[in-house]
C-alpha cells in the first residue's frame, strides 16, 4: 500500500506561492492550536504538531523551500544541518537536477541517469469520504522495469558493453579555443553503455507499459484541490534510472445538504413559521451522523445563523481537531392551509394592530418609505 506524503503547503494550509509572512502566520496559528500542552497529551495532536514544525522548518528557509519545490522531500537531503559536507552534497544534487534535466540526470562517473516521468491522477471523492478518509484503489497505465532483463535493456544472458565513443563516461568533451565543452555522448545518449543485443520484451529500453493497481490511504480532512505526492510511484526510469512520483489531485463532489468552506460546513435548514415565531428546538444531522440539537429563540428571523462548535470537517493531518457547523434557518411559509388554520391566521391578522411590535422590520421600512415619498413630493 502506498504511503501518502502530504505536501508541506497543505500541512500549513497555504498556497504554493504564499509569501514568508503568510507562511509564518499560518504556522503560529496551527502551533498554538496543536501544542501538546493544550491538547492533554493527544497523540494525533502531537503528531500534527510535529508535522507543522517540520513543514515550517522547510518553508521558512529559502534554499530548503527551493529544493522542496523542485524535488519534494528528496531534495532536502543534506539540508538538515549538522555537517558542511552534507550541505554541499545536497547543493550538488540540486544543481545536478536542474542542469541534468536537459538530457536526464547525471549519475556517478558522469553517466546520465534518466529519471522516470511524474504522473498525475485526478481522484473524485464524496464529502463523506473526505470527512472520514478512505483507502482508495486506483488503476493507471505506467511504465515499469522490464522483468525480462531486470531493467538493463539487454537480452537475458548478455550484458551492455561500454560505449567506445565516450569510454563509458556518458560524456564527451570538445575544445573551442580556451573553452572545453562537455556534453552527453551522442552514441549512448549519456548512459555510457551500448546494447548490442537488446531485450525482446522492452526492445532495449529496460521498461514496459503495464496496467497497475495501487492502494492509497487518503487522510481525513482533504479538501478540493488537495495534492498528495506518492514518492517513487510514477514511471520507472530508463535503464535502471530512478522512478518519478505520482501526484493525486483531490476533487470533491457537491453534497446534497452541506456546503464546505475550509473546515467549516454550512447547511440551510427549513423551520416552520410557528417555530420561528414561538421558539423551539430542532435536531439537525451532522456529517458524522450524530444529531446536533439547536435551540431556536422566539422571534427568529429568516437567515439567522447558529454555529455549532467542533461539528465541521476534520483538520487535515489532525483528525481530532474539527471545524464548525453553521446552520442557517429558512423560515417556511405554510401552504395548503386547512379551514381552521386559515381562520386562526385571519383572526391573528385582525387583532394585529400595532405592527411596530410584531413586525418591526416591515413597520420601519414602510415608515421610511412614507417619509421618503413626503420629501420627494413636489410643492403644489
Amino acid at each position: 500500500m502506498a504511503t501518502a506524503e502530504l505536501d508541506y503547503y497543505e500541512v500549513l494550509g497555504v498556497a504554493r506561492d504564499a509569501d514568508d509572512q503568510t507562511i509564518k502566520s499560518a504556522y503560529r496559528k496551527l502551533a498554538v492550536q496543536l501544542h501538546p500542552d493544550k491538547n492533554g497529551g493527544c497523540k494525533d495532536a502531537e503528531a500534527s504538531f510535529k508535522a507543522v514544525n517540520e513543514a515550517y522548518d522547510c518553508l521558512k528557509d529559502p534554499q530548503k523551500r527551493a529544493a522542496y519545490d523542485r524535488f519534494g522531500k528528496a531534495g532536502l537531503n543534506g539540508h538538515g544541518g549538522g555537517h558542511a559536507n552534507a550541505d554541499m552534497h545536497g547543493f550538488a544534487d540540486i544543481f545536478e537536477g536542474i542542469f541534468g534535466d536537459f538530457m536526464g540526470r547525471q549519475g556517478r562517473g558522469g553517466r546520465t541517469v534518466h529519471r522516470g516521468q511524474d504522473l498525475r491522477y485526478d481522484l473524485e471523492l464524496t464529502l463523506d469520504e473526505a470527512f472520514r478518509g478512505k483507502t482508495a484503489t486506483i488503476e493507471l497505465a505506467v511504465t515499469q522495469s522490464c522483468d525480462g532483463c531486470a531493467g538493463t535493456g539487454a537480452k537475458p544472458g548478455t550484458q551492455a558493453n561500454s560505449c567506445g565513443t565516450c569510454g563509458g563516461r556518458g560524456q564527451v568533451r570538445t575544445s573551442q579555443g580556451f573553452f572545453v565543452i562537455e556534453r552527453s555522448c551522442p552514441t549512448c545518449a549519456g548512459s555510457g553503455q551500448v546494447i548490442a543485443d537488446p531485450c525482446r520484451q522492452c526492445r532495449g529500453l529496460g521498461r514496459v507499459e503495464r496496467e497497475r493497481k495501487l492502494e492509497v490511504n487518503i487522510p481525513a480532512g482533504v479538501d478540493d484541490g488537495t495534492r498528495i505526492r506518492l514518492a517513487g510511484e510514477g514511471e520507472s526510469g530508463l535503464r535502471g534510472g530512478p522512478a518519478g512520483d505520482l501526484y493525486l489531485f483531490i476533487h470533491l463532489r457537491p453534497h446534497r445538504l452541506f456546503k464546505r468552506e475550509g473546515t467549516t460546513l454550512f447547511a440551510e435548514v427549513p423551520v416552520s413559521m410557528t417555530t420561528a415565531a414561538l421558539g423551539g428546538e430542532i435536531d439537525v444531522p451532522g456529517l458524522d451522523g450524530e444529531p446536533c440539537s439547536v435551540k431556536i429563540p422566539a422571534g427568529t428571523q429568516p437567515g439567522k445563523q447558529f454555529r455549532v462548535r467542533g461539528r465541521g470537517m476534520p483538520v487535515l493531518g489532525s483528525p481530532a481537531q474539527r471545524g464548525d457547523l453553521v446552520i442557517e434557518l429558512e423560515i417556511e411559509t405554510p401552504v395548503k392551509l386547512t379551514k381552521r388554520q386559515r381562520e386562526l391566521l385571519e383572526e391573528f391578522q385582525a387583532i394585529e394592530r400595532d405592527h411596530s411590535a410584531t413586525s418591526p422590520k416591515s413597520h420601519g421600512f414602510f415608515g421610511r418609505l412614507k417619509d421618503w415619498l413626503s420629501d420627494e413630493r413636489p410643492a403644489a
